[in-house]
């Protein structure tokens, strides 16, 4: 049995390559008479067949926007496009049948995953079954995707009888069962050691390669900028800043470099990293002038100097 890329079919309504469209995103929690605010006017553009991550320290709310993508939270304000359809005006049918054919999730914990009286075969039939694919094609898929995450020499083995790393490959396989444009995973190398979270990575990989799945990973992973094409920071509700990973070739031999922006929000707003403030002892106010073709942020209270032979 094939399995055919999963592009999207509907593009995004700006007419462009885009497949996840998120303006302006607030989540309120209320609890009695507390209210948490995990996220403030969020904006993120993701494209078809992106292999990305976003990052961004406990509580900064890449978690709700994870949920929010998967169908698993509604924001409170804001909008929220996935292939087309608008997250926020779906009935909870609509919301069930794109939980179930419109997106794939992988879970931190295993055990969130699999079942653990079912082999991995079975595991990955599971969604195929309640989708009402025939038995045959239901096992011809699984076997095939349990091939590609690379355990198709375990197909029936059960979840206690496999290492972390090999049930996180068979919860990914799970998770495509039935053939999802998009696939979202929370922490998905979390508990594992370095060789199994990068079978992981590379199993993500060759996933988006070969299937064209958009594929977009929460992590805290230091060195996730050298294994996705593009990284975002959330800090403090907001996308800040994002690293894209750009590959060259001079003669046969490859070179990555990684080229960092700071995000502009809808509103003008950006977030200058924390570190550069501190550098310049930046605190309640800047100076913004508008040069040629440049826009300066200096401190309050300093002069622009001209550096000898320098225009402006």
């Amino acid at each position: 049995m094939e399995l055919a890329p999963t592009y999207a079919t509907e593009p995004g309504s700006e007419g462009d390559d885009l497949y996840i469209r998120c303006e302006d995103l607030f989540k309120i929690y209320k609890t009695a008479n507390l209210e948490v605010v995990a996220l403030r006017g969020l904006d993120l553009k993701v494209r078809r067949g992106e292999f990305m991550a976003i990052v961004g320290a406990s509580g900064s709310g890449k978690s709700t926007l994870l949920n929010i993508l998967a169908g698993l939270d509604t924001p409170s304000a804001g909008r929220c496009y996935v292939g087309g359809q608008d997250l926020l005006t779906m009935s909870s049918k609509e919301m069930v049948r794109y939980r179930r054919r419109q997106v794939g999730f992988v879970w931190q914990q295993t055990g969130r995953n699999l079942v653990p009286y079912l082999d991995a075969v079975q595991n990955v039939e599971v969604p195929m079954v309640l989708d009402g694919v025939p038995p045959r094609e239901a096992r011809e898929r699984a076997v095939r995707l349990l091939e590609m995450v690379l355990m198709g020499h375990r197909l029936h083995h059960r979840p206690e009888m496999l290492s972390g790393g090999e049930q996180q490959r068979v919860s990914i396989a799970v998770a495509l069962a039935n053939n999802p444009p998009l696939l979202l995973a929370d922490e998905p190398t979390g508990e594992l050691d370095s060789v199994g979270a990068d079978t992981v990575y590379e199993v993500f990989r060759t996933l988006n390669k070969e299937l064209g799945t958009t594929i977009v990973i929460v992590t805290h992973d230091p060195d996730i900028a050298a294994r996705v094409d593009r990284v975002v920071a959330i800090r403090d509700g907001r996308t800040s800043s994002e690293i894209y990973r750009r590959v060259r070739f001079e003669g046969t031999e490859a070179k990555v470099s990684h080229e960092e922006y700071v995000l502009v929000d809808a509103a003008g707003r950006l977030q200058i990293p924390r570190e550069y403030l501190d550098e310049l002892e930046i605190h309640d106010r800047v100076r913004v002038i508008l040069g040629e073709g440049r826009i300066e942020v200096l401190p309050d209270g300093t002069r622009r100097v001209r550096p000898k032979g320098a225009a402006w």
